[in-house]
């Protein structure tokens, strides 16, 4: 959705409507084609940054730690995700490598930095640097976070080899499972929520 900080655009047919300041858990709706425009953000933003927080030490654990350790025949072998990926890239599969650092430890990490740089400041009314950048950053990064889908697959595989091997969970397979249960909770956060914010007329101001 393009805003300014006077006008907001629906989504669904495109008209353009002067912003109104809701009051806590107002919703305000399109009158032409009843989809949402804005809603109160209540305090979004003091719940994230704690989560933001946790999902960062998650994180340390998840990719600093092993994911699963495999017992055959006497000989054990751990890997982390790192491991993973370099095991990838050494067997010829380079592409796979690429993506699986992307979209399961850059660029995830990369939402989280981003959301803690521009909520640490503006819990203090202040407005970072690189703001309209970052937040823009941080909307066109969603789609590429798949963090579950790396678990999922995980999952599968120490189902597969459950039955061949002895097959024991690391801290990091616990640490991606809480990692994307708080993400779902970080993410679901509304980037919009940052322009509100960031105009919203401080005490002492005319609104």
């Amino acid at each position: 959705m393009k805003e300014v900080p006077d006008a907001i655009v629906c989504e669904g047919c495109d008209a353009v409507y002067r912003r109104v300041r809701l009051r806590r858990r107002e919703v305000s709706h399109c009158p032409r084609c009843s989809t949402e425009l804005d809603r109160h953000p209540g305090d979004q933003s003091a719940r994230v940054l704690p989560l933001t927080v946790a999902c960062l030490i998650l994180f340390a654990i998840a990719n600093l730690f092993p994911i699963v350790e495999i017992e055959l025949q006497g000989l054990s072998n751990e890997t982390t995700l790192a491991g993973a990926v370099v095991a990838l890239s050494a067997g010829g599969m380079s592409p796979v490598a690429l993506l699986v650092l992307a979209t399961t430890l850059l660029f995830p990490l990369l939402q989280l930095c981003i959301l803690f740089y521009l909520l640490v400041p503006m819990r203090y009314e202040r407005r970072p640097a690189g703001f309209g950048v970052l937040v823009n950053a941080l909307v066109a990064l969603r789609p590429w976070g798949m963090i579950e889908v790396f678990l999922l697959g995980v999952l599968v595989a120490i189902i597969k080899l459950s039955s061949m091997a002895q097959v024991i969970a690391g801290p990091a397979l616990w640490a991606f499972v809480g990692l994307t249960v708080l993400l779902t909770a970080v993410l679901s956060f509304n980037p919009r929520t940052f322009w509100e914010m960031a105009f919203e007329p401080r005490p002492g101001q005319v609104g």
